[in-house]
């Protein structure tokens, strides 16, 4: 029996074009970047690429592109990073956020800040009335996400930037979820700095990167020899950030035909799922929550969402139960709480993210093994009374 993958919010596979670019890194070009010689040099010409190959997806200057570790690292380095620079006030993020985001976000009190946590509405928007009555007290640091990893909510950033521009705070996008599925413009969104991750685009783990405004300082979270502009200390995975230039350059060529062939497949989706009887969170009403045309996040009222999900393994396809870092936490979504659904509601919360490689014929597939699961369900359910 083959696998269908259905889980691309939390990584996608490794696109053959891309381990084609990093192969050569990994094998005969193995040279230290910072070294002088021919090899050495032939590693900090393929970083010096990558980073163009970043900074033309989301509308930058290369010198902006900060590589690191992935998407957690650099949130870290913002929020951290910042706060070593500025002095201690309000750090105001959404209640929606990852916790990359906002567990460093809440260990700031340790060091004299206050975390604020900005309210999101029925649908999953970051209400912009909480906003503006959060930015009445004098604050720092605003750091709202640009798609939310399990709804896939597109959030108004540019209407928070420039209401945290107002008051003079810095203000963050994590555009992780959003990259690679909608146009990811930082010039527009009017950010001081974004987070974007290369394992979200058909890239490799294990490489992420900062985009900062270099009109902003920030303290460095590793401290050495003084790499990446000073802002990240060690010697370059150089593989992993040729690998996220080559998924980088992809994600620009097929934005355009990807986007709408994965909303056309999630439409298939979600009306199916309607049809079971299913809830759907963020889809909003009349279409006024915007969404990545890749995810939609769903739960079956009496049905546990882990019960579900081994169900749906056990026949062969792959989906989640929320943001892959909580997969081991039995607590109900905090975005669907935030989103004001029961805890009883939001304990059945699934997660079906479509990737470029998935057809027609495999959602079809995925919704005849869950109609048959939940028929199964509803009969012991009905044995049970």
């Amino acid at each position: 029996m083959s696998f269908v993958y259905f889980d691309h919010n939390a990584t996608t596979p490794l696109d053959g074009r891309v381990l084609e670019a990093m192969l050569p890194f990994l094998r005969e070009q193995y040279g230290n970047a910072s070294s002088r010689h021919d090899l050495g040099i032939s590693a900090r010409r393929a970083i010096d690429q990558a980073r163009e190959q970043v900074a033309a997806l989301v509308n930058v200057r290369p010198p902006q592109v900060v590589f690191t570790s992935g998407g957690t690292e650099a949130n870290n380095l913002f929020i951290k990073g910042a706060a070593e620079i500025l002095k201690p006030s309000q750090i105001a993020v959404s209640a929606i956020e990852h916790p990359c985001v906002a567990r460093p976000a809440e260990a700031l009190a340790r060091k004299g800040w206050t975390a604020r946590k900005l309210a999101v509405t029925r649908d999953g928007k970051v209400d912009l009335n909480d906003v503006d009555a959060a930015l009445k007290v004098p604050t720092g640091i605003v750091s709202v996400m640009l798609a939310n990893n399990e709804t896939g909510v597109i959030q108004d950033v540019a209407a928070v930037a420039a209401r945290a521009r107002a008051v003079k705070a810095w203000m963050h996008t994590d555009a992780v979820q959003a990259l690679g599925k909608i146009a990811v413009d930082f010039e527009a969104l009017n950010v001081h700095a974004m987070t974007l991750s290369a394992h979200k685009i058909y890239g490799p783990k294990g490489a992420g990167a900062l985009i900062v405004d270099k009109r902003i300082e920030l303290a460095p979270l590793i401290a050495g020899g003084g790499h990446e502009h000073g802002m990240r200390s060690g010697t370059e995975n150089v593989p992993a950030i040729v690998g996220f230039g080559a998924a980088a350059e992809l994600a620009a060529s097929r934005l355009t035909e990807l986007a709408p062939r994965l909303e056309k497949l999630r439409a298939r989706v979600e009306q199916g799922l309607t049809k079971m009887g299913a809830m759907l969170f963020g889809a909003g009403h009349a279409n006024e929550s915007p969404r990545v045309p890749n995810t939609s996040y769903f739960a079956f009222r009496g049905i546990d969402g882990e019960t579900l999900i081994i169900e749906l393994d056990k026949l062969g396809f792959g989906v989640a139960a929320g943001a892959a870092c909580s997969s081991a936490n039995p607590e109900p979504s905090a975005t669907l709480l935030a989103m004001g659904v029961a805890p009883e509601i939001a304990r059945g919360a699934v997660r079906f993210s479509l990737g470029a490689a998935n057809t027609a014929q495999e959602v079809d597939e995925f919704l005849k093994a869950l109609k048959q699961i939940i028929a199964r369900f509803k009969n012991l359910t009905a044995m049970a009374v």
